[in-house]
């Protein structure tokens, strides 16, 4: 995977040091940061760099000290924004009950059900096409969390990601899975394919993960955020199956979808009782966390989902909308 082309100040700074260019550069806070294009790809390639890095950057440049201080002035405006649009308070109740409530309180935007019934191949392609940025790596960002737990919420996280990458069968793997539904809609399944074309939306879905991942301190936040994941999933996928059986996918490639129904249902007892549950008898300050974790898994997948239903509505042979200008 080589550095994505730059959308602005950050992202131009960011690979010009990552390349060895030495160029001033004015940067500004941005102002909408869930929405600013720049700063989104900018936090996208620093959080890469603790994962699989790119071909063109030496792997060192992950501990380089001034990209890493300028992810945490990058980060700034967008955990602010983040605290402003997901931080509920806990109360008396278990965490699991709360988890639940929350859930079944969220009115997102119907992405699912449109896929199911009205979605044209070409938006089933570009639907799979943005969630290949993160779907390609799953798994990756939760598994941070395996070392800062102990006990049963170890235990239920471990036992989570065994399923998530396979149970040690490489062609089970849910990445490998999801490989296959893009080869059926003619898609590049190369890691990183896609980032470049993305929009800001679709990299905040991957960068509220890998902030909680790359940062101990937002642990409780990690696994609140796999929890509401693990509980949101099962009849969307079950839709999305639906949709792609709809439009000519066999059962190999709609297997992805169909993995989930399945595993999620299981999982979604697993991350809210044993996982979440466990953490916070552990830890009775971090429910806070773990419910700000969970909310901003939520709030971020319905802009995304929204993002998906407006552009289609307004033009419903729409693709990938241009990722250069800063929102």
């Amino acid at each position: 995977m080589q550095l994505p082309p730059p959308r602005g100040p950050l992202s131009t700074w960011l690979n010009n040091r990552l390349t060895g260019v030495q160029r001033p550069t004015e940067i500004s806070r941005p102002r909408q940061p869930f929405a600013d294009e720049d700063l989104q790809l900018a936090l996208w390639i620093a959080y890469e760099l603790q994962y699989r890095g790119f071909d063109d950057v030496e792997p060192d440049a992950q501990w380089d000290p001034v990209i890493i201080a300028a992810r945490t002035e990058w980060e700034r405006p967008w955990i602010d924004w983040l605290e402003a649009n997901c931080r509920v308070d806990p109360t008396d109740e278990p965490v699991a009950e709360q988890l639940r409530a929350m859930i079944d309180a969220d009115d997102g935007p119907r992405l699912a059900p449109y896929l199911r019934r009205h979605a044209t191949r070409e938006q089933f392609r570009e639907f799979v096409l943005q969630r290949s940025v993160y779907q390609l790596k799953e798994a990756d960002p939760h598994s941070f969390g395996i070392p800062r737990l102990d006990g049963a919420a170890k235990a239920a996280l471990v036992e989570i990601e065994s399923d998530e990458y396979g149970g040690g069968r490489p062609e089970r793997m849910h990445s490998e899975l999801f490989r296959t539904t893009m080869r059926w809609l003619g898609l590049d399944d190369s890691y990183g394919r896609y980032v470049a074309e993305v929009p800001a939306v679709t990299l905040a879905v991957s960068n509220v993960m890998s902030l909680f991942a790359i940062h101990r301190r937002w642990t409780g936040s990690l696994i609140g955020h796999l929890a509401a994941l693990e509980m949101t999933s099962t009849l969307p996928n079950r839709q999305y199956a639906a949709g792609a059986a709809r439009l000519g996918a066999s059962d190999d490639q709609a297997q992805y979808f169909t993995e989930h129904v399945e595993a999620d249902a299981v999982h979604e007892q697993i991350a809210a009782h044993d996982l979440c549950g466990s953490y916070v008898q552990q830890h009775p300050d971090a429910i806070g966390d773990v419910l700000f974790g969970a909310r901003c898994s939520l709030v971020v997948d319905n802009r995304f989902a929204e993002h998906l239903l407006t552009e289609w509505a307004a033009s419903p042979h729409y693709l990938r909308a241009s990722a250069t200008a800063t929102g």
